[in-house]
């Protein structure tokens, strides 16, 4: 089986990718490409396990490129996006380019090839703040930021292209995903980051929305335990834990196993504007169950564990005195 990972070169994209090979998967990466020729993440993986990947480098936003790189694989695994929230709310603009016409380029591209699988990533932003929990995947969209907004047009767009062409295509939608490799604008390298360089005064913004978090191993789990599953196609399914943490109680916690000493402060500029903060994610996990064979491996505290690990010896990659949007 050969498979193409689209943003192989980020975090989650990274772990898919060796999760992928230690199952036996042919892969090939795409990668945004760059003057640098830098393949993100992936250049920090053993020689011999970056000699087995092929890689692509292009941009998901043009269509040439994406139907090039989709030739002659099996399925494809398409995680490339814009993520972050706050850049999203000044650089809309570019949310809609990568993550709706990106997508869009992907499914056109599978629909010349008659690609086997296509996986398309969501996000458990579209559901904005919880009506109900746990929230399964009947729960209402709601676009809170622009960056959600893009994210559930790029699932219509699939889901169109499921009902409308017969595309074998099933939307994934992991809750938060968190571990080792993670952008330090996220919630728990940003406490975890602040921590290790010796601040004291722990900066953070809205400190009572509770999120569910998934270990990335975990998620890229749910990723190929979905692809393997045909009752999974035209399915949109979450990965989600089915537990909720506050991220006041996730900050505690970390102060408690780094430095005791800290304390919790809020910074205006980390806060987003009132209506688009969502303040709770809790999901269900009903779904995956039951079409899949995909369990967690991993308890919060291990996941925790082995992400502090990995900060403590990757500092030196991050900006630890500046907010990261």
């Amino acid at each position: 089986m050969k498979v193409l990972v689209t943003g192989a070169d980020g975090f989650i994209g990274s772990h898919l990718v060796e999760s992928l090979l230690e199952q036996g998967y042919k892969v090939k990466a795409f990668t945004f490409y760059n003057s640098f020729n830098s393949w993100g993440w992936l250049d920090t993986l053993p020689k011999d396990k970056l000699n087995q990947i092929e890689i692509f480098s292009g941009d998901v936003r043009d269509p040439n490129g994406i139907y090039e790189a989709m030739k002659g694989v099996d399925q494809v695994f398409h995680l490339a996006a814009l993520i972050a929230i706050p850049f999203s709310y000044h650089s809309p603009d570019s949310y809609v380019d990568t993550n709706i016409k990106g997508t869009l380029n992907v499914l056109q591209a599978a629909r010349k090839l008659e690609t086997s699988r296509i996986l398309v990533t969501s996000t458990s932003e579209v559901y904005g703040t919880a009506k109900y929990v746990p929230i399964d995947e009947q729960h209402p969209f709601q676009g809170q930021s622009p960056y959600s907004a893009t994210k559930i047009g790029a699932d219509r767009l699939a889901e169109s292209f499921y009902r409308s062409f017969n595309l074998p295509i099933s939307i994934v939608r992991p809750f938060n995903t968190y571990g080792p490799r993670q952008s330090a604008r996220a919630v728990i390298p940003t406490i975890i980051l602040q921590l290790l360089s010796g601040k004291e005064y722990i900066e953070l913004g809205a400190l009572t929305p509770t999120r569910d978090f998934n270990y990335v191993k975990d998620t890229a789990n749910g990723f190929i335990e979905i692809a393997k599953s045909d009752k999974s196609i035209g399915e949109e399914i979450n990965i989600a834990t089915q537990n909720e943490i506050s991220i006041r109680q996730l900050a505690e916690e970390l102060i408690r196993q780094i430095n005791p000493k800290a304390k919790i402060v809020c910074d205006e500029q980390r806060l987003r504007p009132e209506k688009s903060e969502v303040n709770r994610l809790l999901g269900s996990h009903e779904k995956i169950k039951r079409l899949t064979n995909w369990k967690p491996d991993y308890t919060f505290e291990q996941g925790l564990a082995e992400t502090i690990e990995f900060f403590k010896n990757n500092l030196d990659k991050y900006k630890t005195n500046i907010y990261n949007i």
